[in-house]
């Protein structure tokens, strides 16, 4: 396979042979260790003496090394031949010398950060052989989405973790550490399911996609073959009340359109006013003065016709799904005038005036940046409803009721004796210190697995983050948060064991 990768040119529009003999040849040797050595002293092999009248083939040899030492080393002293072969030929001047200071870098940054998990993507091999990754400190670049609609190139390289990618991201956002802000960085499935998989720190970003582009072959063979790749979002995940005066423009930004998301969605108590104004705060962040028609003749039918039309876009996105469904026409007509009357009456606010009033309206709800989730007692559970809403939040779990959001009980962090999936439902046992005759109350509760497991992540979070909090409190060093496996499958997601609360809780890794 390798000599296969290092004679045949590289022809761009039949890229993909070479994108699978690289996966073949270094998916073997991270299934099989023992060949690791073995192929690095190959390539170093072929890639020792340089023939002018054939540039192609140890470039190319070069182009395997790259990708290979982006993965794993080899042991010493095989190692520090590879160091010895990479310092001989690094040169600036010339195309095959640029690829081998590359592997230079790719060697450090392996030593550094460890081995990786996963094969190569189809996306690192393109920009490994399409062009000299040399020229570019990150060689590889991906957009992260915010829920405002826009996006953000992070670049990163074959041993950048989450921790050092969202650290970068911060910094050109203009955002606090995710330990401050609670934000966090999520993929969506590679099923197309409308599920999202929070990603732990200390897995590479390179793992992530390749993971992901594997999983979404198997699930769509034949599919789109190639062109689907992995979207990453990032946003808040964790609420802490006492980070809000830190909070950055773009924190502050991003939570303002996170919590329109929930209210659209039904997941936050508005009435139809309140949401009207909420809606028209947001116009006027996104759009900025509401424009009235001319007067003129001849272009007021056409302006008139504009306006109606943003009017009917900013409800379609801000206001509530709920308040619009069933609209007739009239009564739509009806709601775009009720928020051009609002919205031409915040004329000359500035965006930043308007993110502070919505964000303190929305702040008046209790549970504000608190995580919802649907969920169905069973009959074991005391409580009779026939839907609850979860609220996931820093001082604990809340139960309340589907229609009116009202709290029906809050079970605190301490209180929770086990949590976490319980066969095909979410069980809480909790310590009932107010009755002696039963000192502990289990409820079931059916939830989808995706869902199960999202949640059970959260409360997790949130224990870990208390137990921290109380060890410097106490000038103790907080508890280590325990790393997560590696390498499960997607498809095992949601048959996670019971978590228990008497240590800092252990999370399983989703991708």
């Amino acid at each position: 396979t390798c000599q296969l990768f290092i004679n045949a040119a590289v022809d761009s529009p039949a890229i993909d042979y070479h994108v699978s003999l690289a996966q073949s040849a270094l998916q073997i040797c991270l299934t099989h260790p023992e060949l690791q050595n073995e192929i690095c002293c190959q390539l170093i092999k072929q890639t020792r003496r340089r023939h002018p009248q054939n540039q192609a083939g140890p470039i190319q040899g070069l182009q395997l090394l790259a990708l290979c030492v982006g993965l794993f080393l080899p042991q010493h002293p095989f190692l520090w031949l590879l160091k010895l072969h990479l310092k001989k030929n690094a040169d600036s001047r010339t195309e095959f010398g640029k690829y081998a200071i590359y592997c230079q870098r790719c060697v450090e940054r392996t030593q550094q950060n460890g081995d990786r998990e996963a094969r190569p993507s189809r996306m690192e091999i393109l920009s490994t052989l399409l062009r000299n990754p040399y020229h570019h400190s990150l060689p590889f670049s991906i957009p992260v989405h915010f829920m405002n609609g826009i996006y953000q190139v992070v670049g990163f390289d074959a041993s950048t973790t989450v921790e050092e990618f969202l650290n970068t991201l911060n910094q050109d956002t203009g955002m606090r550490k995710p330990a401050q802000s609670g934000f966090a960085l999520f993929s969506d499935d590679p099923s197309g399911k409308d599920i999202e998989h929070c990603l732990q720190g200390n897995i590479k970003i390179c793992d992530i996609i390749s993971k992901w582009e594997q999983a979404s072959k198997e699930q769509h063979p034949g599919k789109c073959e190639g062109t689907r790749t992995v979207r990453l979002t990032y946003k808040n995940r964790l609420y802490f009340s006492i980070q809000v005066h830190g909070e950055t423009d773009r924190e502050k930004l991003l939570l303002v359109y996170q919590t329109n998301d929930q209210i659209v969605n039904g997941l936050f108590p508005v009435n139809k006013e309140l949401a009207m104004e909420l809606t028209a705060l947001l116009a006027q962040v996104e759009i900025g003065d509401f424009e009235r028609p001319f007067s003129t003749p001849a272009g007021q039918v056409t302006s008139q016709s504009k306006s109606n039309q943003t009017l009917k876009q900013v409800l379609e996105r801000f206001y509530p799904k709920r308040y619009r469904q069933g609209c007739s026409e009239e009564q739509l007509r009806q709601l775009c005038q009720r928020l051009s009357t609002r919205w031409m009456a915040l004329r000359g606010h500035s965006a930043a005036d308007c993110v502070r009033i919505y964000l303190t309206v929305a702040r008046k709800w209790s549970f504000f940046g608190a995580k919802l989730f649907a969920a169905k007692p069973l009959a074991t559970s005391s409580v009779e409803k026939s839907f609850i809403w979860f609220a996931v939040h820093e001082d604990g779990i809340s139960i309340l009721d589907y229609s009116s959001m009202r709290l029906t009980v809050t079970y605190t962090y301490k209180s929770l004796m086990t949590f976490g999936g319980y066969q095909d439902d979410f069980m809480l046992v909790v310590n009932n210190a107010q009755t002696k005759d039963k000192s502990t109350e289990k409820h079931l509760f059916a939830m989808t697995k995706p869902k199960i497991l999202e949640i059970t992540l959260l409360i997790a979070s949130y224990i870990n983050n208390f137990h921290q909090l109380k060890g410097a409190a106490h000038h103790l060093s907080a508890p280590a948060l325990l790393t997560p496996q590696s390498g499960q499958k997607l498809k095992e997601m949601g048959s996670q064991p019971l978590l228990s609360n008497n240590r800092p809780t252990k999370c399983p890794t989703l991708l």
